[in-house]
């Protein structure tokens, strides 16, 4: 079976270990099995329990002992005796043992005995057969689930005592107990009485009252409960449990589930629970309530098991859901993703299972109460009605409550018991308690009742005795009772209020339905009361009726608003209602409130709601719901939909959802969004809400996606996910729900106006058309908006009164009106309408503002027009009643100069049409910008800059909109007029740039405007997403006027463009200055003036230079350019005049067409005090000048050279550049760039200063256009300066990186120098790398191309910024890849979180993210976490961002890196540049890095180049060489390298390494592609050259020679020799029998000590076998020989078939452990006050081979030690301890008397040095030791660091054989035929390359395991391992799931999980991954 174990300690429990043994014998008679196991430190071990979980054949077993020893500390040992049976069928029948432990074997603590008595009730049926299971819970844990069982005696009979004998631990003061029976047998129900529990150890005596049934067909049919000592039972904790079974074939069960929860520290548990009555089915929820006396949330973990009985009993579980635990309002997710099965995957059928923190919510917390209720003792008290209970609180009030009761409740005289749960409600006020039966025998007479929390024991009296019956005291059936007790000192009065409703008086405005009153005030509500007993009307709400009722409540202090409503029964149950007054009887009826209505509650008129809330002064808040029904299959619903909304300042009641807004016709089809207003008072924040339906109709099952609550009113857009079902056969069943908001939005707030508008009373005034409004104010204006009610608006007045229509508008807060606009639509007969006026009431402020009119709105009246825009005027003036003409107002439009432009926003916006099938629209699209001071109104986007037809599927159309002042932009509104063939639209997303603000929004849609599809909206409002606003500088108008000459043929249509230059080489964009043909034919005519305004980028106030030229296009493209005049909209109007006077054309002057000018004269124009305008010109003095550059362009002298293309150049220079120019005329050459020719050009540009680059490329053009480039020379000939740029790189399609664009830099000028070092300097902030991955999962729509970003956060608000995560060359993130990514980001030290989220705001943009891993390499750490999860708008949780929580991540430990500056110097000879692969290791004192690849990055490692970069290293400083390899690929494969330098940038410390030579098998004299170097630390070699002479001898056994190429690596303390082929002998014949071979390496770096060799062969040639006896290798420098001692085969079918062998160093002797050594001790005192002392220390080092004496570091007068911020040294000699984990330190006075004062020593850090090895170990305590004779008085730090030194690696090479498991993955494809290589890297250094491969069999097939035996010297520690394939074979892709190395010497298995495929074509693409041990 599978033996588990879990060790108690001082600190808390451990996990269930699974002790996993690699032989197939363990637990094998009479054998003793040694386990290694990693867990969580749990200090000193108290106790370990034991189990099996009885799978396998032979299940039963006998133990004797366990043995626990602490690998770090083996001194300490535990001894834990068993000495019996875990078996089900023999002894007590247990598979599970508590053991105590103790250090002494001798002296084993005793088990306790708890003798159990269990008294069965003495009723009929009440005994058993089935078999009954106990567990007792005390202080100290628990006893486990034991069986009760006496021999031969039939237990548990009807009136029976059993005693039963436990043994166990002793677990402290006893607590509770579970029982419960396993339902067996053919009478299983089980009624008990009572457990007593006597504990014989401690002479307790506990009794438990059961008093229960324990049958699944009687009571509350649970066959298990939890029982606590005593004889009042708190109520039990109800945790919710779900549990949900995997989408698998087969996944389901029919075994028993059960469950364990574990709590904080797992110190707590639950004990087993029994899952009764779930399904466990395949895809299934299942969902339980349990049970449990004792607080256990937040939980630790989970165990979840199946008892494995019965067919098809295995199980695959997806996760544990959500204990959701009302107390704490924790919800949890435990995922699993695992079978429980004893023949699937590792054969377990219970499991462990792990929070996934970062899913964990918070919920309202709901507390136990336990509720008395007392019937009185009088004849008839009693009911068998359904009682309902509803308790009010300071806080609050609870759900309403329907007591569960039985058959027999509330009978006369009775006293009956409830649990209820109840939010945090505060002090409680009152309570409300009724029934629902008004038949005549339902009466029932309350006596009292008491509540109590269960917590604190808090208690509330509530007296009644009064009837609640309808023929009985006030015949009602609802009594509210103020609550009395201690913690009520002022109870609040009953008091009667009177209710007076007041029915309208308009035709039909009865009612016979039921009518329902509720009074809301400040201490509570009544509750929904019926009013059924008019006292003034016998038949109630009768037109014009004014009903008085008298509700008796608890004091509701002020009153707020009432509730009213009907059930909408009965024929005319449609009904007017004018009014309600509410006042408390006997005050005067002045006193009473009025809640004004005039409304219908009628299904048929107004809004169709027949239940209204009125508030005495109209305050009601509009929320809009939208509801989305999920695009799942039959998601739609035919029931009626409620909803219910919770918020901060109360609640809603329940309302049925029937009028949409955006009338669908049939509401809730699948995939369609329903929105919906409610009306009702301000209810604060929604903190959650219930959402379900009627479940009527055919199709009532509902799939809810989710909905999205938007109060206009605060301001505010709340999002709820759901994603279920709400059906009666799906899912848990549920048919409603509470849903938790998970995410809140800002939107605009808005307010109410009231409008009035007044017709005239004049003949046929009144109209039917529609009407229109829309409202301007000095904050913006309103939409338009249709004036509308469902009665009959705007007909004519009658003679006395003006007909006043009044409708209510909500819209922002406009402040102070200006104008408005009214119109309407002249639709229907009768349209022409007379308006006497409009007046506008502001709420907010109670503002009234009057619009006068008094004209006609008609088409054959008044002027014919229907818009009228009207402005307001004071009150006074509406008074006199003075005719006002026209309150139009008229503006002259103003010309669009430079001033205006500088007010007005140039908008362009780009629209994206979706890639959907018919995406594309016909109809007429218009859009709206609203900012926040005004909006554009209505832009139709007629002219697209780019397509003729617009808005095609998946293009992207641009337009140009002007507006002024329009302020941020805060959304935009889209929409069609559903015009034209296919009107249908997909829009993808909006994106507006304004250059002005210097701002680009991203407005995401995602969304179709189509009648057809969606929610059927044609017009959207679009909102900015943040995460895609781009930022830059704001762009500003310059005003450019051009001159054209008065020449013939001046004049161009050519593309005319300009750039402008201020100082510093600071340049705007190219920008042309006609937007499209038809302007280009307009302007620069002969002898024009042209003024254009363009935004450019702002420059600064000086133009230093303009670049000016054409495209030559169109039919004469020469231009003669006059001048150009620039001004900028500055404080004073600055001109700058620029001279040109020459032609720009191809055929005149010299060719050129583009021309730089200067300014010559600038003119000033000032307004002068008397009001002329005053002009001042002044000339330019010190502008730059134009310089003549000669431009030599050196094709190089190589085959196919050179190029027929166009080739363009920009030269670059501290002051500007010439921006691109066309090498057209060659001065020298009539054919251009041909092989090894110079061509000369010149190009004339304003003075670029010193030029320090060019930028050169090539069209690609003609036939050849490939272009060998040697190098450029420019020549400034004005000052004769030269500057050489030597290229000699192809600029080609086909070779090197197939770059036609290149940059060069000048060889190396001072400048550029101080360029790059300033670069540098810039860089080097306190920036670290984050290396992170992602998997996409692998669905089909899983990808995303939004981009994504990561931030990681630590602890105290410290995190990175947003690391965006940007793809390089791919278009997102696709299914099932794994993309990698480097981030540099603040070091926020230790990771707390780390969110992930992307900025895709689209439905479309969802991504599904498999797992996130971030390694932080500096500081040696990497966090996987397992994610799973969609981030998208529509799917999971409608989230987009998420936090992962540490916890939830597999912490994995790395290589810890130190980040070096690396300068990599390229020789200045010909050709010395590459782009070849350079890789480089390098070699320490403390290791060797990996090998690892320079990154070319285009123009690194270039001849003459010195590039730094930064590079991640292992800590292996000091540094000793540097190996440098090239793997000659690329187009120029040779290297000429001069020096390479590594800057550490933690400790400053640099080395140098240099080689000065060819790295090239064709050039220089080494024909080498690796060099070694010697490191170069403050002018010192480190390591010298040698020569190593190696002789070979061959064995003198029968074919011990070889014919096979042989090699060898060396390894020594500066690292090793590389591969050394042995070729060159001394003999012809090589490695024959009993022959010793010599071969000599010179200029070799000497390795100093020497450690091993590495020997192998490539096993060629006729007899490849060789058996080798010895190696010896000498050194010249040291002149010392070592020798290696083999005697072993390399041969295939020899030995064990390895043709590689490592051997070890035999000069090094073993270490005798018996002998004695020393060991220098180093202690620093901290730099602080308190840290001296003038006492003695001491010491006892506890090492892995035992532990020292106390060794006391003396202190004495004469040399004093300890002081502050000294380090002192003492030597100990010692028995070898071998490594060190720990010290104890200890402090104690010089006399070993008792201490007088309080003293301490505050140590800093402690080096332990053992000297014989000189390995080191260091200790960082940074505490206070406080002074104390006592000998137990100390304290023990563990190892911080540990630095092994050489010798001691040399000295541990022994040879070991590791076994190999690899265990290849599941899925379909994953097993491979290529060839598979290892390489396993350790602590002693690495095994070298090795293929895994056995004679005859098939590996690495799917769902296998194979193992393999490797004979290697002992690595270490593993560290990490490389696995990779040759991609050989037809299937060579290969999905690893793990491989596990077992060290057979000390049996460590370290464990290597990879769970990625090694495939091309899957993932990344890699054939190769480097995995980390779990541990």
């Amino acid at each position: 079976a599978n033996v588990f174990v879990t060790l108690y300690g001082q600190f808390g429990v451990t996990p269930k270990v699974h002790l996993a043994s690699k032989s197939r014998t363990a637990f094998e008679k009479n054998k003793t099995d040694v386990f290694r196991i990693k867990t969580h430190n749990v200090g000193p071990i108290k106790k370990l329990r034991i189990e099996h979980d009885n799978t396998g054949m032979s299940a039963s077993w006998f133990l004797d002992r366990v043995i626990v020893t602490d690998m770090s500390r083996p001194h300490l040992r535990y001894f834990f005796a068993c000495n019996s049976w875990l078996s089900r069928e023999e002894g007590d029948g247990l598979t599970v043992r508590y053991l105590l432990g103790s250090l002494n074997p001798m002296d084993i603590p005793k088990q306790n005995k708890y003798i159990a008595s269990v008294f069965t009730m003495d009723v009929k049926g009440s005994g058993t057969d089935a078999d009954v299971y106990l567990t007792i819970f005390g202080e100290h844990g628990d006893t486990g689930e034991r069986k009760l069982v006496s021999e031969g005696k039939d237990n548990f009979e009807r009136g029976n005592e059993d005693k039963f004998t436990i043994d166990a631990p002793n677990l402290g003061r006893l607590q509770k107990i579970t029982i419960g029976h396993n339902n067996k047998g053919s009478s299983a129900g089980w009624g008990c009485d009572k457990v007593v529990i006597d504990d014989m150890g401690n002479k307790e005596v506990y009794e438990f009252p059961v008093n229960a049934w324990f049958d699944i067909s009687e009571g509350d049919g649970k066959i298990q409960r939890d029982v606590v000592v005593g004889a009042t039972q708190p109520m039990a904790i109800v945790y919710n449990v779900q549990v949900m079974t995997g989408d698998i074939r087969g996944a389901g069960t029919n075994s028993k589930i059960h469950l364990v929860m574990h709590g904080y520290k797992g110190n707590k548990n639950s004990g087993k629970i029994f899952l009764e009555g779930g399904t466990f089915e395949r895809a299934q929820i299942d969902i339980f309530n349990v049970e449990i006396l004792s607080l256990l949330s937040p939980l630790s973990r989970v165990t979840i098991g199946q008892d494995n009985a019965g067919i098809g009993c295995g199980w695959y579980c997806e996760k544990v859901c959500v204990l959701y635990c009302p107390f704490t309002g924790i919800e949890q997710v435990f995922p699993c993703g695992r079978w429980l099965d004893e023949d699937e995957g590792d054969g377990l059928v219970e499991r462990e299972l792990y929070e996934m923190v970062s899913l964990r919510q918070r919920k309202q917390k709901k507390l136990p109460w336990s509720l008395w209720i007392f019937t009185s003792d009088m004849k008839g008290a009693g009911t068998d009605a359904q009682v309902f209970l509803q308790v009010y609180g300071e806080k609050g009030k609870s759900d309403e409550t329907k007591l569960e009761s039985k058959s027999d409740s509330f009978e006369q005289s009775q006293c009956d018991k409830f649990m209820i749960e109840m939010p945090d409600i505060g002090k409680i006020r009152k309570l409300r308690i009724w029934h629902e039966k008004r038949h005549p025998f339902s009466g029932w007479h309350l006596g009292r009742v008491t509540i109590m929390k269960t917590l604190n024991r808090e208690k509330y009296n509530f007296a009644c005795n009064r009837w609640l019956d309808i023929n009985e005291d006030d015949n009602e059936i609802i009594r509210e009772l103020p609550a009395t007790g201690v913690h009520v000192p002022e109870p609040l009065p009953l008091l009667k209020y009177r209710v007076t409703v007041c029915t309208g008086n308009v035709s039909g405005s009865g009612t016979d339905a039921s009518v329902y009153l509720n009074i809301i005030g400040d201490l509570g509500d009544t509750g929904e009361r019926l009013l059924f007993m008019s006292k003034n009307n016998v038949n109630k709400f009768e037109k014009g009726n004014a009903d008085e009722f008298l509700i008796e409540a608890v004091s509701l202090g002020m009153i707020r608003r009432v509730r009213i409503g009907h059930d909408g029964r009965g024929g005319g149950c449609g009904w007017f209602l004018d009014k309600v007054m509410v006042r408390e009887e006997g005050q005067p009826e002045a006193s009473s409130v009025e809640f004004p209505c005039y409304r219908w509650l009628d299904r048929n008129e107004d809004d169709g709601q027949i239940v209204r809330e009125l508030v005495a002064t109209a305050d009601d808040v509009s929320y809009h719901i939208a509801i989305k029904t999920g695009s799942i299959n039959g998601a739609s619903s035919d029931s009626k939909v409620f909803v219910k909304l919770y918020g901060e300042k109360g609640d809603t009641d329940k309302r049925l959802l029937v009028v949409s807004d955006n009338d669908l016709g049939n509401y809730f089809e699948t995939a369609q969004t329903d929105i919906f207003t409610m009306e009702t008072f301000d209810i604060g924040k929604v903190n959650r809400l219930l959402i379900g339906h009627t479940n009527e109709g055919l199709h009532a099952g509902w799939f809810l996606d989710s909905v999205q609550i938007w109060v206009p009113v605060h301001g505010v857009q709340y999002m709820f996910p759901s994603h279920r079902w709400l059906c009666k056969d799906e899912a848990d069943g549920k048919v409603e729900i509470e849903i938790y908001p998970s995410e809140t939005l800002e939107i605009e707030k808005l307010i109410n106006y009231e409008v009035t508008a007044v017709t005239g009373d004049v003949f046929a005034a009144g109209t039917n058309a529609n009407v229109f409004l829309q409202i301007y104010g000095e904050e913006g204006k309103t939409e338009v908006i249709q004036l509308k009610s469902r009665s009959n608006n705007f007909e004519r007045g009658t003679t006395e009164i003006f007909r006043e229509d009044v409708f209510s508008v909500t819209a922002m807060d406009l402040g102070l009106l200006k104008k408005l606009r009214i119109r309407h639509d002249n639709k229907q007969a009768n349209a022409a309408w007379y308006l006497d006026r409009v007046e506008i009431m502001d709420t907010k402020d109670e503002t009234m503002y009057f619009f006068p009119c008094q004209r006609w709105l008609a088409v054959d009246e008044d002027d014919g027009q229907l818009a009228r825009e009207l402005v307001p005027v004071d009150e006074a003036f509406m008074k006199r009643e003075e005719e006002d003409e026209d309150g139009g107002v008229s503006s002259s439009q103003a010309q669009l100069g430079l001033e205006q432009k500088a007010m007005s926003t140039t908008y362009t916006l780009r629209i994206k049409t979706g890639e959907k099938k018919y995406a594309g629209t016909d109809a007429n699209v218009y859009a709206v910008l609203y900012g926040t001071n005004d909006d554009t109104g209505i832009i139709n986007l007629k002219a697209s800059k780019n397509y003729k037809n617009k808005f095609e599927l998946g293009l992207i159309d641009e337009f140009t909109i002007e507006a002024v002042d329009l302020g941020t932009l805060k959304r935009i509104r889209i929409g069609h007029d559903n015009g034209g063939g296919s009107p249908g639209w997909f829009l993808d997303w909006v994106e507006i740039d304004a250059p002005s603000l210097g701002q680009r929004l991203h407005f995401p849609c995602g969304r179709w405007l189509d009648k057809g599809e969606d929610d059927g909206a044609i017009v959207r409002d679009l909102y900015p997403n943040e995460l895609q606003t781009e930022l830059y500088t704001p762009y500003v108008p310059y005003e450019i006027k051009v001159f054209t000459s008065d020449i013939f043929a001046a004049g161009t249509d050519a593309d005319v463009f300009i750039v402008l230059y201020g100082q510093n080489g600071v340049c705007t964009s190219q920008k042309s200055l006609c937007v499209n043909k038809r302007e280009r034919r307009m302007y620069f005519e002969r002898a024009a003036e042209d003024m254009f305004i363009v935004e450019l980028e702002d420059i600064g106030d000086i133009i230093e230079k303009i670049r000016i030229g054409h495209d030559n296009r169109g039919v004469n493209g020469g231009w003669h350019l006059d001048r150009v005049e620039i001004r900028r909209l500055l404080r004073k109007g600055k001109t700058a005049i620029f001279p040109c006077d020459r032609w720009l054309a191809r055929s005149e002057d010299d060719g050129e067409t583009i021309r730089e000018l200067v300014p010559s004269d600038i003119i000033i124009e000032k307004l002068s005090r008397d009001g002329t305008l005053k002009v001042i010109e002044t000339e330019v003095d010190d502008a730059l000048e134009t310089h003549t550059y000669s431009v030599a362009v050196t094709t190089g002298d190589v085959y196919g050279a050179g190029t027929d293309a166009n080739v363009f150049i920009t030269i670059y220079g501290d002051m500007g550049d010439t921006g691109e120019r066309k090498l057209s005329k060659s001065e020298n050459n009539r054919n251009k760039f041909e092989r090894g020719a110079v061509d000369t050009f010149s190009i004339e540009a304003v003075d670029l200063g010193q030029v320090f680059k060019i930028r050169i490329r090539h069209d690609n053009s003609m036939l050849s256009a490939d272009w060998y480039l040697d190098q450029v020379e420019i020549i400034d000939t004005d000052t004769d300066e030269v500057f050489l740029f030597q290229c000699e790189r192809w600029l080609s399609r086909k070779r090197e990186d197939k770059r036609i664009d290149r940059v060069f830099y000048v060889k190396v000028s001072s400048y550029w120098l101080a360029v790059q070092s300033s670069k540098n300097a810039s860089t080097r902030v306190e920036l670290i790398p984050y290396h992170l991955s992602l998997v996409t999962g692998s669905d089909r729509d899983a990808g995303t191309c939004s981009r994504a970003y990561v931030i990681i956060k630590g602890s105290k608000q410290n995190e990175t910024e947003r690391l965006w995560l940007d793809l390089e060359g791919k278009s997102g993130f696709l299914p099932g890849v794994l993309d990698y990514f480097t981030c540099y980001g603040r070091d926020v030290g230790e990771i707390k979180n780390v969110e992930l989220g992307h900025d895709g705001a689209t439905p479309e943009s969802c991504w599904l993210v498999e797992e996130i891993s971030v390694a932080v390499p500096t500081k040696g750490m990497m966090y996987m976490f397992p994610c799973k999860c969609w981030l998208a708008k529509d799917r999971g949780d409608g989230l987009t961002a998420r936090i992962f929580n540490v916890l939830d991540a597999e912490i994995v430990s790395i290589s810890r890196k130190v980040i070096y500056e690396v300068t990599v110097v390229t020789g200045d000879v010909q050709h010395a540049g590459t782009d070849s692969q350079i890789y480089v290791t390098v070699f320490g004192t403390y290791g060797t890095s990996e090998e690892i690849l320079l990154p070319k990055l285009e123009d690194r490692f270039e001849r003459g180049q010195s590039d730094t970069f930064n590079l991640e290293l292992e800590d292996i400083a000091p540094l000793r060489k540097m190996r440098v390899r090239i793997d000659g690929t690329g187009s120029r494969p040779d290297w000429f390298l001069d020096k390479i330098i590594l800057h550490n940038l933690e400790t400053d410390d640099e080395a140098m390494f240099t080689y000065e030579e060819w790295l090239s098998r064709t050039y220089g004299s080494k024909h080498t592609l690796v060099c070694e170097m010697p490191a170069v630390i403050d002018e010192e070699e480190m390591v010298e050259l040698t020569i190593y002479t190696i002789s070979v001898k061959t064995s003198d056994a029968s074919g011990a020679g070889t014919d096979a190429n042989v090699w060898m690596i060396i390894f020594g303390e500066n690292g090793d020799t590389g591969t050394l082929a042995l070729k060159e002998s001394s003999n012809t014949n090589k490695f024959e029998r009993k022959q010793t071979d010599t071969f000599r390496f010179t200029d070799i770096l000497s390795l100093g000590e020497l450690s091993k060799i590495r020997v192998w062969h490539d096993n060629t040639g006729p007899a490849p076998g060789w058996h080798l006896e010895y190696v010896d290798v000498h050194d010249d420098i040291i002149g010392k020989k070592f020798r290696f001692q083999c005697d072993r085969w390399l041969a295939k079918n020899e030995d064990d078939g390895q043709i590689m062998r490592e051997v070890a160093c035999a000069n090094n002797d073993v270490l005798d452990f018996d002998e004695k050594t020393k060991y220098e001790v180093i202690a620093t005192t901290a730099d602080t006050d308190d840290a001296e002392t003038k006492e003695n220390a001491w010491i006892i080092l506890e090492g892995k081979k035992g532990r020292s004496k106390e060794l006391v570091m003396e202190n004495s007068t004469k040399k004093k030690r300890f002081l502050r911020g000294a380090t002192d040294r003492f030597e100990f000699s010692s028995k070898n301890l071998g490594d060190i984990a720990s010290i104890c330190l200890g402090h104690s006075p010089k006399d070993g008397k008792k201490n007088k004062t309080e003293a301490s020593w505050r140590v800093e850090e402690v080096v332990v040095t053992e000297r014989e090895l000189g390995n080191k170990y260091i200790f960082q305590c940074n505490s206070l030791i406080p002074l104390s004779y006592k000998r137990d008085d100390f304290q023990t730090f563990e190892c911080t660091k540990f630095i092994e030194s050489f010798d001691s690696k040399a000295r541990s090479l022994v040879p070991v054989k590791y076994e190999v498991i690899v265990i290849t993955g599941e899925e379909k494809g994953a097993g491979t035929d290529a060839n598979v290589f290892i390489t396993i890297f350790g602590s002693n250094g690495d095994s070298g390359h090795r293929q895994l491969r056995q004679k005859f069999r098939n590996l690495f097939e799917r769902g296998r395991t194979d193992r393999f035996i490797l004979e290697l010297l002992d690595l270490g520690d593993l560290l990490r391992i490389c696995v990779e394939h040759d991609n050989s074979g037809i299937s060579p892709g290969w999905l690893l799931s793990r491989i596990e190395v077992t060290n057979t010497a000390n049996g460590v298995t370290t464990i290597f999980r990879c769970g990625k495929w090694l495939d091309m074509n899957r993932a990344d693409g890699r054939t190769r991954r480097v995995i980390y041990p779990k541990y």
